[in-house]
């Protein structure tokens, strides 16, 4: 499998006009998604979301990422955590969905942490040398937060993540990401490849056959990619309106974001953080997407919508917010069908590798690159 993989991955490489589509065993072949669970995701910066999921001290969630069971919590220094959530006694699962603790305790023996995952209680162990509490705190992942979102990684020998991120903060600093609220937070389960999920979100190139009625006349043809440093895409187009609504309610825009000038106020910018989170900064609002994989052909999905704290602070706020979710909603309606076939038609033995439409699929196409780059060293 891995020389088969390795061969396979030979021709998705730069430039994108020649550059091969990643192959259909990257999206539907177990033992290539054993790889990619090391290659990818416990290697690399994973993307889980915006930092106010975790407003106060003890908010917390428990999730799971590449089949690791993961607790991220705010401690008492208003710093973002991350841990194995896997109790250092017996190794039972620890905490489950999201809430406020001010300590983690274990619902098995009650062995009980602190927020920095110092070990602070273990009922009836010896309080002697054999017993050090000091050596059985959580294991701790790296976490950090830039630009309003958050980050875990799980390798200490990757880069550090101002590096990985590279010009990232230089150019979407016009849409002030940091500041922006999330007014709502959805999950749900989608029955494609996580990494197809990714893909249609940041292509123009279905929008006339997939989004005829409710979208498609919004966007214009878009600019080449942007030339970035750090491990993510973007892209910017210009739009007929907002981005953020349907074709048939755009006069519920809200105001613009306060920061933007110029051409930015007229556009969306689409941005691919890899490997696993999205989102759209457009004039007024930002949608993001998380996708993990559960199996080849399922993948966990999070979306959430943003806006500064000038348009929450309008009367009318949440009436409108209610129209782009409603804009947000339909546009899904309308992917998920397109992406179950696409997955059963990648699944089949005479599925092939194609080829990337240079101006509609960049970001895709970087994705793919930057994807079978990892995959490559690994096979």
């Amino acid at each position: 499998m891995h020389e088969q993989l390795f061969e396979s991955l030979s021709g998705v490489i730069a430039p994108i006009e020649t550059a091969a589509t990643l192959p259909p065993a990257c999206y539907s072949n177990a033992a290539v998604a054993e790889i990619e669970r090391d290659a990818v995701f416990r290697t690399s910066w994973i993307g889980v979301g915006r930092s106010d999921q975790w407003k106060a001290v003890g908010d917390y969630s428990a999730l799971t990422i590449a089949d690791i069971p993961v607790i991220i919590i705010r401690d008492k220094s208003n710093t973002l955590k991350a841990f194995a959530n896997t109790c250092r006694h017996r190794g039972s699962q620890i905490l489950e969905g999201v809430g406020n603790a001010q300590s983690i305790s274990c619902p098995f023996h009650r062995w009980t942490y602190g927020l920095d995952g110092g070990l602070r209680g273990a009922p009836d162990m010896p309080e002697e040398a054999a017993f050090d509490k000091t050596t059985h705190g959580l294991v701790e992942f790296r976490a950090a937060e830039r630009d309003g979102f958050s980050f875990i990684c799980f390798d200490d020998n990757t880069t550090d993540i101002d590096e990985w991120l590279g010009d990232f903060s230089e150019l979407h600093a016009p849409w002030s990401l940091a500041s922006l609220v999330t007014t709502r937070r959805l999950e749900m389960e989608v029955d494609c490849n996580w990494k197809g999920f990714l893909e249609v979100f940041n292509e123009y190139y279905h929008l006339p056959y997939v989004h005829p009625d409710s979208i498609n006349s919004v966007y214009a043809r878009p600019d080449a990619a942007d030339q970035v440093t750090g491990q993510y895409s973007s892209q910017f187009g210009e739009t007929e309106g907002t981005g953020g609504l349907l074709e048939s309610t755009q006069q519920y825009a809200l105001p613009a974001i306060p920061s933007l000038d110029g051409r930015n106020r007229n556009g969306t910018r689409y941005t691919w953080l890899f490997p696993n989170m999205t989102f759209a900064a457009s004039t007024e609002a930002m949608w993001i997407y998380e996708s993990t994989p559960l199996e080849t052909g399922r993948c966990r999905v999070v979306m959430s919508v943003c806006f500064p704290p000038e348009s929450i602070a309008h009367e009318d706020f949440e009436a409108r917010a209610q129209i782009y979710y409603g804009r947000m909603d339909a546009a899904l309606a309308e992917d998920i069908p397109a992406l179950a076939r696409h997955y059963k038609g990648l699944a089949s033995p005479y599925a092939r590798q194609g080829s990337f439409c240079v101006d509609l699929e960049p970001s895709v196409a970087n994705f793919a690159i930057w994807y079978a780059d990892r995959m490559r060293q690994a096979a």
